[in-house]
């Protein structure tokens, strides 16, 4: 029992160590991270066409707020296209009534599903494939741009960073209690694999996107395979960002604040669903999957789990005191750091502040899904959007 309590105070020491360095990170970002904002240039001079793209299945409840604040945009030179996925809702209707109305937005009606293609994949290769613009703006069904300014200001980063494929990162709108414990958590995953530095880093081999908003030079899109070289693939996003740098083009993800919104899921069980499908589509090997469940169990779960045993041993008399003692001190002081973070972490992403406590509750339902998404691995099928996919990962 005693190399239990060694090992437990080891382990929860370089946690805290970990969680510390943390602290030096938000430090960081807060000086010299990258943001974008309403008030970042934009528009730049001369500005290129750019082709707006919105995949849609059953958006019937978002699809107006995402294409009217589009077209609300300040950009001069844009169109729009909302591509019609099989709906079986009203989307179709909704979006050919803005379209009567504004000449910029055409409607495309996608009836089928060609064999090996994802559902939105197909949508995107279809819809782009009716367009010119110089430049491509993939954007989600369920974003609302709160700025007039968006496609400006990310057009003119675009110009100034030299990239190739932009994606701007979202404000995430979560509404529920467990959409606030839930989401801020499941993100902090991504960033295990993904830190914006190296993403940004030609050198390193980490490629990020989030499909929410990616604005792609149509040059680079062709040079890639389009969304044929994509296809079969759940996270096409994560997929098309790892081309452009293996064909030496330039990735680019900054942070987006006040620009557009996204709730991405209402219901805990689809935070659940989506979550795992994320996980296993972005990561998509043993090897990773577990790497990241580990971590999280770790850096989010040890630390209680060492306060405790450490605080019975010591209250129940357990021998050596000392070493129980060390070990209640060591999980508390993890916690403590841990949750200290976690409360300037929330401020950052723009999280309920007020909710830092419920961290571990967030690490668990984590873990939940990235079991699910080990569980996937032998074959399952990946049902989404009503659709069954046994996609390629």
């Amino acid at each position: 029992m005693t190399a239990l309590a060694i090992t437990l105070t080891v382990l929860s020491s370089l946690v805290s160590l970990i969680w510390l360095s943390r602290h030096l990170m938000i430090l960081r970002e807060r000086r010299t991270g990258l943001l974008l904002g309403p008030d970042s240039p934009g528009p730049p001079d001369s500005p290129p066409k750019l082709s707006v793209i919105v995949a849609a299945k059953d958006e019937a409840g978002c699809i107006e707020s995402c294409v009217r604040t589009v077209l609300d945009q300040d950009y001069p030179n844009f169109d729009m296209t909302v591509c019609n996925d099989r709906s079986d809702d009203d989307t179709a209707e909704i979006a050919q009534r803005i379209a009567d109305e504004d000449p910029r937005l055409r409607l495309v009606n996608i009836t089928n599903l060609p064999d090996g293609w994802c559902g939105k994949n197909n949508a995107m290769q279809t819809g782009i494939a009716t367009t010119d613009g110089e430049w491509i703006c993939m954007i989600d069904a369920d974003c609302r741009q709160v700025s007039r300014r968006t496609l400006s200001v990310a057009m003119q980063y675009a110009r100034d960073s030299k990239a190739d494929l932009l994606s701007v990162l979202p404000r995430l709108e979560m509404k529920t209690w467990w959409e606030n414990v839930v989401q801020p958590v499941c993100s902090g995953v991504m960033m295990i694999w993904f830190p914006p530095e190296k993403v940004n880093d030609p050198k390193a081999p980490n490629a990020y996107a989030n499909g929410a908003f990616i604005l792609i030079r149509r040059s680079a899109y062709e040079a890639i395979g389009t969304h044929e070289a994509v296809k079969d693939r759940l996270n096409e996003d994560m997929h098309m960002a790892r081309l452009i740098k293996q064909a030496n083009l330039q990735l680019r993800v900054i942070r987006g604040e006040d620009l557009y919104v996204v709730r991405m899921y209402t219901t805990f069980m689809q935070i659940i669903r989506g979550w795992s499908r994320i996980f296993f589509g972005t990561f998509g090997t043993f090897k990773r999957l577990t790497i990241s469940l580990a971590v999280v169990v770790t850096m989010g779960l040890l630390p209680y789990l060492a306060a405790g045993v450490g605080l019975v041993g010591w209250a129940g008399g357990a021998e050596p005191a000392w070493a129980w003692r060390m070990l209640s001190i060591a999980g508390m002081t993890a916690v403590a750091m841990q949750l200290s973070v976690i409360y300037r972490f929330y401020k950052l992403v723009n999280a309920r502040q007020d909710l830092f406590w419920t961290y571990p509750i967030g690490c668990a339902v984590a873990i939940w899904t990235l079991i699910g998404s080990l569980t996937k691995l032998g074959g399952a099928k990946v049902v989404w959007k009503s659709t069954g996919y046994k996609a390629a990962r």
